[in-house]
């Protein structure tokens, strides 16, 4: 599908140099017809993009006064506006909450008000962490036998959130107000939206890997890379329970790409974009990565390369609680839009490994 559907079209694109929006400037930015404004603060990941005659890039944060009257008087002119800046790390969620909170609520519902003043179609990258918890990890000895307590629908499941001293939901709860912001402008002024919930797209470019280029905790993909490359223990935190549904990032883009080009289809509508195919336990993703890193390498000692369990307290600190099960009703936007994902997570795993492996392993 890839640059078949979008053209003719001008967008601003906040957070355009991270993981999503690399990938999504590979998608818009081929056609010449499209054009892109895109800021952020990092340009590692889309210097090959820089030289391209329909990007303008601004190496700026989008919070500061010239940002702000840059996007606005932007903003008037183009289609589109795609808001994916975020501080979206785990590790910071409980670790750092006001700069969370911060980033993903406070210095970013300025972009909204533009938008519902110039009435342009904002597309907003949320989280299915919004969802929190399911009801079925409130239920005891609870075996997910009951469909309607677990799978996610977007526009009927209720987002459940841990205490406030569980301040890893620091993040979801930004993510969430954010969303309730986004509608509420349309509601009361007739803003066009829509929402996207991702559910841990994997793929080239993800992540840093710490050490290398990046400090701190990364997320589950890179912490096992990590592992696995500097030859030390894969991580289970609190023994790799928590199931999460994994889509490549090409099935990912190929829906985002059906969003921009059918705005008839999409506007004022929440979609969760997810491969209900590929669902895993953290411990069945170890397993599957050390035996996928030893074909790789061609080093069969991988098979056997040791899993060390520790407490989410011992690795993310205070304060952490972990959402149990992220499992998709994608009904929507197969109906809507005729998407669905049809990479395995074997084979989107083997890619982004290849990657890593080929990106990170001599340094």
């Amino acid at each position: 599908m890839k640059n078949k559907n979008i053209k003719n079209k001008k967008y601003i694109i906040l957070g355009c140099g991270g993981y999503l929006g690399s990938h999504l400037l590979e998608r818009i930015l081929p056609d010449e017809s499209n054009q892109v404004i895109g800021w952020d603060l990092d340009k590692v990941r889309i210097e090959e993009h820089l030289s391209s005659s329909n990007f303008i890039f601004h190496e700026q944060d989008i919070n500061s006064n010239d940002a702000l009257d840059k996007i606005s008087e932007e903003i008037q002119s183009v289609d589109v506006v795609i808001h994916l800046a975020a501080i979206a790390n785990p590790s910071e969620y409980n670790t750092k909450p006001v700069d969370v909170i911060n980033a993903n609520f406070i210095n970013t519902y300025k972009i909204v008000d533009l938008c519902a003043k110039h009435s342009k179609w904002l597309i907003f990258f949320s989280t299915s962490e919004v969802y929190g918890r399911t009801l079925s990890s409130y239920i005891d000895n609870n075996e997910y036998k009951d469909e309607s307590l677990f799978i996610l629908n977007e526009d009927t499941s209720p987002l459940i959130m841990g205490p406030i001293s569980n301040q890893r939901w620091s993040y979801a709860c930004s993510k969430q107000l954010m969303e309730r912001y986004v509608f509420a402008h349309h509601h009361e002024f007739n803003m066009p939206f829509t929402i996207i919930r991702p559910l841990n797209a994997f793929g080239p470019r993800m992540d840093y890997i710490p050490g290398v280029d990046g400090e701190g905790i990364p997320r589950v993909l890179a912490c096992f890379m990590s592992a696995l490359m500097k030859r030390e223990p894969l991580k289970l935190v609190d023994g790799g329970t928590a199931r999460r549904t994994i889509i490549s990032i090409h099935d990912f883009m190929d829906a985002i790409e059906l969003i921009l080009s059918n705005p008839s289809k999409s506007i004022n509508e929440i979609f969760q974009i997810g491969n209900d195919k590929n669902e895993v336990t953290m411990k069945e993703l170890a397993e599957m990565m050390r035996s996928i890193y030893a074909d790789i390498t061609g080093d069969q000692s991988y098979r056997e390369h040791p899993i060390d369990i520790v407490s989410s307290t011992e690795f993310y600190g205070e304060g952490y609680e972990d959402c149990d099960r992220r499992m998709p009703n994608l009904n929507k936007i197969k109906e809507k839009l005729g998407w669905e994902p049809k990479i395995n997570l074997d084979d989107l795993l083997v890619e982004t490994m290849k990657y890593y492996h080929a990106a990170y392993a001599n340094k």
